[in-house]
């Protein structure tokens, strides 16, 4: 006759092989590939579902100046960039990105052309709010086309790219003189005025080609992207000035 104790032991092995049949039903049922991915577009390499590509200019805009970027790493990983709707919008040449924190630096090629020769050509100009820039407006027309230099990334980044690189700090400045709101509303600026780095070449191109479709056409796809966000759950971030005039920045302000 079987004891209890017995009884409660086979009870326990038969739980204990019930489990491990289900474990091993579980990585049955698990497929050997993974799954699919999202589809990727492979010129904004994002996923088709969001991507923007339909808002670009076709054809891409031809201008007689050129945009130079000088990006931030940091900004290269961020999925809500910029600089990409920019490259896309304007003619093959016409915008360059190099990347780094200091700048040049003997890898900063593209193709046959150097950034050391660009930041060092006469009519060249950086834009930047120093003490020594002049608003856009008042440039003489006739020492164009400009190379126009950006930095790309956030404003301490920014401000670290300058502050390191003394080329920069010798070069022509301007600066755009903008009251308007940026329409890159899912982003929080740091002031009221302040533009992403696709508004901004298109506010400087406008102005240096004289013409108004750099400014319309090319923030189009900035414009889907934030359209889409927000139907999908994003807010509408106001700048960083607004809110702390508002008591209504939450985060420590530094000094």
């Amino acid at each position: 006759m079987e004891t209890i104790e017995n009884m409660c032991k086979t009870k326990e092995n038969s739980t204990a092989d019930d489990d491990e049949g289900n474990v091993w039903n579980d990585f049955i049922g698990i497929a050997a590939d993974p799954p699919d991915k999202r589809k990727i577009c492979e010129y904004c390499r994002r996923p088709e579902v969001v991507c923007w590509c339909s808002s670009v200019p076709s054809p891409p805009l031809c201008s007689r100046s050129r945009i130079v970027i000088l990006q931030h790493p940091a900004e290269q990983k961020r999925c809500l960039r910029t600089a990409p709707m920019l490259s896309l919008g304007l003619e093959s040449g016409k915008c360059l990105v190099f990347r780094g924190k200091r700048f040049p630096q003997q890898r900063h090629v593209e193709g046959d052309v150097s950034l050391d020769s660009i930041m060092t050509a006469k009519n060249t100009l950086l834009l930047y709010p120093s003490k020594n820039s002049i608003p856009m407006e008042e440039l003489d027309a006739s020492d164009g086309p400009f190379n126009l230099i950006l930095l790309d990334g956030t404003w301490p980044q920014a401000k670290g790219i300058y502050a390191t690189s003394p080329l920069l700090q010798k070069m022509r400045q301007v600066r755009l003189v903008m009251t308007r709101i940026s329409t890159y509303v899912i982003r929080t600026q740091p002031m009221e005025g302040c533009l992403s780095t696709l508004e901004t070449a298109a506010e400087a191109l406008s102005i240096l080609e004289n013409d108004d479709r750099f400014r319309e056409e090319l923030i189009r796809p900035l414009q889907t992207l934030c359209e889409f966000q927000i139907a999908n759950g994003a807010v509408e971030h106001q700048s960083k000035e607004y809110l702390i005039k508002h008591n209504q920045y939450n985060k420590i302000i530094g000094k």
